[in-house]
């Protein structure tokens, strides 16, 4: 079953969740600064972060395709590029442990949105959801994300629902001026009547939640 309303054009992203090997961050990170334009010139990245709390030695990437089948030309283009196989990807798959990917649309009510400067970091909050997809939870939620937007303490840059990987799974990208910042905001958040009531309607539909601080690359767009 799909999860739902979404927007009304082809375009998904894929997530990307790499695993890197405890002693190898350092070594990963060099090789991707070194290398990625080789896998940019094949289509768009969003962003590309490391992990910073929540989680270690890991890193997530935001791919944005038209269709299925620029994906699967991409694909076939990329297994073909003898620069991106032997310069990348020789060097990098020793340094990862495991690989994730998923495929999301963004939420009918959401455009892809890029931070007001650079320099700040970014919270990837992720929801397990009732199944149902936004036709169930979709104006809850919705609500409670404009909610935190309102306080104007974060900028909202994407909130995404799956259609492949695990359903019923949102993923919602926060940008913050700095972890201090963000803590300083969601405490005052959290004393706001209007944040705290629509926080309860929402959450009668969530099974679960996890967040993670992600510090963006070198090469990503999203900085």
């Amino acid at each position: 079953l799909a999860t739902g309303p979404r927007q009304n054009n082809s375009v998904f992203y894929e997530i990307r969740t790499y695993d890197i090997k405890p002693s190898k961050m350092k070594e990963f990170v060099e090789v991707v600064n070194k290398y990625f334009h080789l896998r940019t010139a094949h289509s768009e990245l969003v962003g590309f972060w490391s992990v910073e709390l929540g989680a270690m030695n890991k890193v997530v990437h935001v791919w944005k395709y038209e269709n299925f089948a620029q994906r699967t030309a991409v694909r076939h283009a990329l297994a073909n590029d003898n620069d991106w196989q032997g310069k990348f990807i020789s060097a990098a798959l020793p340094l990862m442990e495991k690989q994730h990917n998923e495929v999301a649309y963004l939420v009918p009510w959401c455009q892809l949105g890029k931070p007001p400067k650079e320099g700040g970091v970014y919270e990837w909050v992720t929801f397990q959801m009732k199944p149902g997809g936004p036709a169930l939870w979709g104006e809850a939620f919705r609500a409670a994300i404009s909610a935190h937007i309102n306080t104007g303490y974060t900028k909202l840059i994407g909130v995404f629902h799956t259609e492949y990987g695990l359903l019923n799974t949102v993923h919602v990208i926060w940008w913050n001026e700095s972890p201090d910042h963000r803590a300083a905001g969601r405490h005052s958040a959290h004393e706001d009547a209007r944040v705290v009531a629509a926080v309860r309607d929402s959450v009668r539909f969530l099974e679960s939640q996890k967040n993670m601080l992600l510090i963006p690359l070198q090469c990503s767009p999203l900085k």
